[in-house]
């Protein structure tokens, strides 16, 4: 083990993990970016297409607690390298599909399989990232995907025109599979065991993480006790929100402004990646305030004002979208909320591995899972509602109305409070 290093080996994962949230987002887009080809190759309807998006969500949603408490006991070593190839197996078997029913399955296992990446990726920020650094590591992260999805949107339209939508499914699937191949073999569950740690960096993190001495002994978590927390309940209803809002980004955007503003697919994507890189820069932002609040010894504050503040800028943006006339007026109002939104998520999964420690890919799991039932409704929310109103406004003007019960949530959340949740019956 090296005694220093010009640049510290936490950051280099740090940069993979940023790589699997590019890589994670470049995925969950594809079926947005591709509906016209699947719907017209698949004698699809939008409501079907909507119920082929959303079932990606509730996959997703329903596997976080389990993916989280696995990432806890196996770490994300294992963990992670399983649900990469996983969803990369989906991802490309999704360009095999034949009609609306294998559709609907392979959806639903893709969103299983990308289930345990960010309680992964919470676990192992818990052991590898000092305290006074886990909000920006989370901006960094979760700007991944923004950046990711952001590139996918014209990139894959320019794709899908030279190989087909089949064989974009089955090319981006191979990248995932390659980066679980790199993640086990370079990652260490335990920074203290990575060849390349320099001694001085792992003194570093022991001392300024958050972990007990004689933590590593394997104990249980009593699940009864974790969904009896008010916290885990206010934690979980603000991220729903946070959620149902860009989400729409993720499904329901880029064929909306097809649609409203008469745009080709190319034109339509670089608008619609617009918000997404919004989204990159609120998590960097977040990121940023997460920690400078926090190094001035006020934790609590750290995790809520950002929150709060996205949640403000989210709540006005997604309303004054929907009256623009324009596409880009409309496309800033949205990047706007997009900014806000992805504001919370730095605050959010810091809180969680704050009071989840060594649960804390459990704790995030189940926020995660409620944020991403949210997600579910989202999908099915905005073509339901077009369908029985025949205006996007209704939409809005919810999606606005759960940011503002959000800010509420925060006030109750109490980052200093760990989570007593160790069961009597070890592991």
């Amino acid at each position: 083990m090296p005694s220093t290093s010009w640049f510290p080996t936490r950051y280099k994962m740090v940069f993979g993990t940023f790589l699997l949230a590019m890589i994670m987002l470049f995925d969950r887009i594809l079926l947005s970016v591709a509906k016209d080809p699947v719907a017209e190759s698949l004698q699809l309807s939008d409501k079907q297409m909507g119920w082929a998006m959303s079932i990606f969500a509730l996959g997703y949603a329903l596997f976080q607690t389990p993916a989280g408490l696995f990432a806890d006991k196996y770490g994300p070593r294992k963990i992670l390298t399983a649900v990469v190839s996983l969803w990369s197996l989906f991802t490309a078997l999704t360009g095999a599909v034949y009609n609306y029913g294998i559709l609907m399955v392979v959806r639903f296992l893709f969103g299983a399989g990308e289930a345990g990446a960010f309680p992964g990726m919470a676990r192992a920020i818990y052991s590898w990232i000092p305290l006074q650094e886990r909000g920006i590591v989370n901006g960094i992260n979760f700007s991944g995907g923004r950046i990711g999805a952001a590139f996918a949107l014209p990139m894959v339209a320019w794709l899908m025109e030279l190989v087909g939508w089949r064989m974009t499914f089955v090319i981006l699937g191979g990248v995932g599979l390659l980066w679980g191949l790199i993640w086990y073999l370079w990652f260490r569950d335990n920074p203290e065991d990575h060849k390349g740690m320099p001694t001085d960096e792992a003194a570093f993190i022991r001392a300024h993480t958050n972990r007990s001495t004689g933590e590593e002994e394997k104990t249980k978590i009593d699940f009864g006790k974790l969904f009896r927390s008010k916290q885990m309940w206010l934690l979980m209803g603000q991220y729903f929100s946070s959620n149902f809002t860009f989400f729409f980004c993720l499904t329901w955007l880029f064929p909306h402004l097809k649609t409203t503003y008469g745009l080709d697919a190319l034109e339509a994507g670089f608008y619609a990646s617009a918000p997404l890189v919004s989204g990159a820069l609120g998590n960097w932002f977040s990121g940023f305030m997460v920690d400078y609040i926090y190094k001035r010894e006020k934790w609590a504050l750290s995790r809520k004002a950002p929150a709060i503040i996205g949640f403000i800028l989210a709540s006005v943006g997604i309303v004054a979208s929907v009256y623009m006339e324009t596409v880009t007026p409309a496309i800033i109002f949205i990047s706007i909320a997009v900014f806000g939104a992805d504001m919370t998520l730095s605050p959010s999964w810091s809180a969680c591995v704050d009071i989840g420690k060594q649960f804390s890919g459990a704790v995030s799991g189940t926020m995660n899972m409620a944020g991403n039932i949210g997600s579910f409704l989202t999908a099915l929310a905005f073509p339901y509602l077009l369908d029985m109103t025949g205006s996007e406004v209704p939409f809005f003007y919810l999606a606005a109305g759960l940011n503002v019960l959000a800010i509420l949530l925060w006030w109750g959340v109490n980052p200093e409070k760990p989570l007593q949740l160790i069961s009597n019956t070890k592991l």
